[in-house]
């Protein structure tokens, strides 16, 4: 089944189970910018438009209904998926409506959602960057796709703590993170040199290697370490 086939049954399921508001919402909410998500971040990098839900109402703090773009409710994961335009979310926001964005946003965060925002332009004109962000994050929350060789698993997982720290990783570094053993940190850093992620930087007259410098590659080669 092609994405558009996909799209109109998956669209027509929702609205099946929908009356009054909720309905009229996904009828009027679901639009050219959320479609074109689908169509070039979603379905290339899923497949599927299985477990999302379009116009997700919640409530927010104030017990006011708010609608979410998407909502991706996979077993115990609870995603938000919002596409914001630069005009409506930034040139015509005034004070109180960027106050209750934020204000929305963490109150979503506490109730145990978490709230990825794509920019209109970025899943229009750069879906490629869009894909490759996406990937990366819900790589987190999907590890039945990740690969099973330990060492592999190590190696991403300290691929994102180098990107974290922002500054050169040590063996430390990693026994704090993984709980291991010096050899093992340090077999796991060189096994990433190897790969091409890192590279050493020698310490003082270049006899001892004490930390290692993440080389700048694309997020999406994770995927495939």
């Amino acid at each position: 089944m092609d994405f558009a086939d996909a799209h109109k049954e998956w669209l027509h399921s929702h609205l099946e189970r929908r009356t009054g508001e909720r309905k009229g919402r996904l009828e009027r909410g679901h639009q050219h910018g959320e479609i074109l998500f689908l169509q070039n971040v979603w379905w290339p990098l899923q497949g599927h438009l299985n477990q999302l839900h379009p116009e997700y109402e919640v409530l927010d703090w104030r017990r006011r209904s708010y609608f979410a773009d998407f909502a991706w409710m996979p077993g115990h994961v609870k995603m938000i998926w919002e596409i914001k335009g630069y005009d409506s979310h930034v040139r015509d926001m005034d004070r109180n409506r960027y106050c209750d964005e934020l204000n929305r946003e963490t109150f979503l965060q506490g109730l145990g959602f978490r709230v990825v925002s794509f920019a209109y332009d970025d899943v229009a004109h750069r879906p490629d960057l869009c894909i490759t962000l996406l990937r990366v994050l819900l790589s987190r929350y999907k590890p039945e796709q990740t690969p099973v060789n330990p060492v592999g698993l190590a190696g991403k997982e300290l691929i994102l703590l180098a990107f974290q720290l922002a500054r050169p990783i040590r063996p430390k570094d990693v026994e704090a993170h993984f709980a291991v053993n010096f050899r093992t940190s340090v077999k796991y850093l060189q096994d990433l040199c190897v790969k091409g992620w890192l590279r050493p930087l020698p310490c003082g007259k270049g006899i001892k290697i004490l930390q290692y410098e993440l080389v700048r590659k694309s997020f999406d080669e994770i995927e495939g370490y």
